[in-house]
Parts: C-alpha cells; structure tokens; sequence
C-alpha cells in the first residue's frame, strides 16, 4: 500500500512563494498519473494540478500561470511550486491520484498546510 507524505507547506505573504512536496514509495509512476489538492476551511476539496505518466501537465484556471508541477521518479516524489501566492490559495494540500476506475485513490496523507497572509 502506497503512503503518502506531503511537506513544505507553510506561511508567506501575498506574492511569497512555497515548494511543496509529495513522497510516495512504491509508487507506481509508469502506471499512474498524479495530482494535487486542496481543502480550505468549509469548502470542499479541490483539484488543483496534475502530471500524467508522460509529464503532461494540466493546472485548475485559478493557479495557472502561478504554480508548476513536476515530478522525480527517482525520488518517489511530486513537487508544487506555488509563486504569487494570494489569500485565497490558504488551504490544506494534498497529493493523490486522480482517481480513475485505472487509478484509484489510494490512502489519503495528512497534507500540508499553506498560509497566505494579506
């Protein structure tokens, strides 16, 4: 069972930035794409980027042009980088799959916490 550990979640400043990683051992990279999410106080989850197995990317109209995803299959790792960041991005953040019948959820991780102060 694949487990996953988001990181680098923080506190910064309107216009700040932050890298966020997702580690996630015995993945299975060539099979499954991934995706980033997040969940702000009394909203639901969001869909906010994903990275399929050839690298293609895709971003929510909200964070594009300001976030990137990328990922290291050597490392077992995802990253976010998250530039101009606004209040609105506060949220939890998580990584996942992107749910398909192909590629199920697997076992949510306790996410990351990013803070954008005005």
């Amino acid at each position: 069972q694949v487990h996953l550990l988001e990181s680098g979640g923080g506190s910064v400043q309107t216009g700040g930035s932050l890298r966020l990683s997702c580690t996630a051992p015995g993945f299975n990279w060539g099979r499954c794409g991934m995706a980033w999410y997040r969940q702000a106080d009394g909203k639901q989850r969001e869909w906010v980027s994903s990275i399929n197995t050839a690298g293609g990317t895709t971003y929510a109209d909200s964070v594009k042009g300001r976030f990137t995803i990328s990922k290291d299959k050597a490392k077992d790792t995802m990253y976010l980088q998250m530039n101009s960041l606004k209040p609105e991005d506060t949220a939890m953040y998580s990584c996942n799959t992107r749910g398909s019948s192909l590629c199920p959820y697997v076992n949510w991780g306790q996410g990351t916490q990013v803070t954008v102060s005005s």
